[in-house]
């Protein structure tokens, strides 16, 4: 198995993302074209939904290619996942993730990286980082990037 980009975010769009194959083998690892396993990506698109709880924002991306639902997880201060680390690591995860969220607006390109999953039978990105782009040439520049890395490295077949 091509371990290459398991640590890596690849750059794909929403209808590559939708593509993934799990992996039969490895928790959390997802095939991309048969030749190599991911378990993070990054996409560019515009927000077209957002729904915010006090624990979590969760958003969707349309990259002209289809859209992949987001989710952006906000109960640091709260999760057993982070009582591991120390408070003051714990605050300066949750404030950056309400900044990142606050951000999150519809209408909005954004880049989303983090790792992908299946939740309820359907691709999904858990998000670790979300910034609103304001090159207005982003969207058009992350296509033509996933198009190249595809042929060249992912081997994905258009």
């Amino acid at each position: 198995m091509d371990r290459s980009l398991q640590n890596t975010h690849a750059k794909l769009m929403s209808r590559d993302i939708h593509r993934l194959r799990p992996s039969p083998t490895e928790a959390n690892c997802f095939s991309l074209g048969g030749i190599s396993w991911v378990s993070r990506v990054e996409t560019v698109g515009t927000i077209v939904s957002r729904d915010m709880t006090p624990n979590f924002l969760k958003f969707s991306v349309d990259d002209g290619t289809g859209c992949v639902t987001c989710i952006m997880w906000l109960n640091q201060l709260t999760s057993r996942y982070f009582n591991r680390l120390d408070q003051s690591t714990i605050l300066l995860y949750s404030r950056a993730a309400r900044k990142q969220a606050a951000e999150v607006r519809i209408g909005a390109v954004a880049r989303v990286r983090g790792r992908v999953g299946l939740y309820r039978g359907v691709m999904q990105i858990t998000a670790t980082v979300v910034v609103t782009e304001r090159d207005p040439n982003a969207e058009i520049l992350h296509w033509l990037e996933c198009v190249r890395l595809g042929r060249s490295c992912y081997r994905i077949r258009s």
